[in-house]
């Protein structure tokens, strides 16, 4: 059985909705039985490298609400990220563009690396509030992980690279209507959208399992 999730790095209901994922497989039994396969999406492809503006003021801007509101949104998020073991810190956080970190997990998956680079750089982002747009900190990310330092310099400057791939992953989320993100799409069929609660995550996943090997 496949699972496609498309994702944007800077999007915290899917750093939560990957850990839900990842928590309700883990209590699946067929778990073993099961690829994942990340799809990119850019919550905002004109976003700026980081315009010096926190996390707040962006939301506070587009949404047309208070800086209160934005800090009160916020917390409530991360009351929910804590419940799944993730700890984020919105006040440090550098809202940027993620292009070059999606084209970067291209990269890491022909190496097979795609898994634990996707992780850390959500977990860098989140948690140790780090520019991901950022060549040199891409770089020592990728780098920690196993990636080759050469190679991945060497696709973080050139925009061409693996950006074929990310396109072709938005153009994939057009063509199913996609519009927000996290998004999980089992077999092509199976559709669950948003941070969803493990238990419905859980019961997407046994439903289709059912259907599917009723069907072979």
């Amino acid at each position: 059985m496949k699972i496609d999730v498309w994702m944007d790095f800077i999007c915290p209901f899917c750093y939560l909705g990957k850990h839900h994922l990842e928590q309700a497989l883990a209590q699946f039994p067929y778990k073993d039985k099961v690829e994942i396969e990340y799809k990119s999406f850019e919550l905002d492809p004109d976003q700026p490298l980081y315009s010096g503006k926190n996390i707040y003021q962006l939301l506070a801007d587009k949404y047309k609400m208070s800086i209160e509101e934005a800090i009160s949104a916020n917390e409530r998020i991360g009351k929910q990220a804590t419940k799944v073991g993730l700890n984020f810190y919105f006040d440090e956080m550098k809202p940027t563009n993620t292009f070059d970190a999606h084209r970067l997990a291209k990269y890491a998956k022909t190496v097979n690396k795609e898994k634990q680079l996707t992780e850390k750089i959500f977990n860098s982002y989140f948690t140790e509030a780090k520019l991901i747009s950022d060549h040199g900190t891409l770089t020592e990310i990728a780098v920690a992980e196993g990636l080759d330092r050469n190679t991945v310099i060497a696709v973080l400057e050139d925009s061409s690279r693996y950006a074929n791939e990310v396109r072709s992953d938005e153009a994939l989320a057009r063509k199913y209507g996609i519009t927000g993100v996290p998004f999980f799409l089992i077999n092509e069929k199976y559709a669950v959208s948003g941070a969803q609660p493990i238990e419905v995550i859980q019961d997407a996943l046994q439903k289709a399992w059912k259907k599917e090997t009723l069907t072979v």
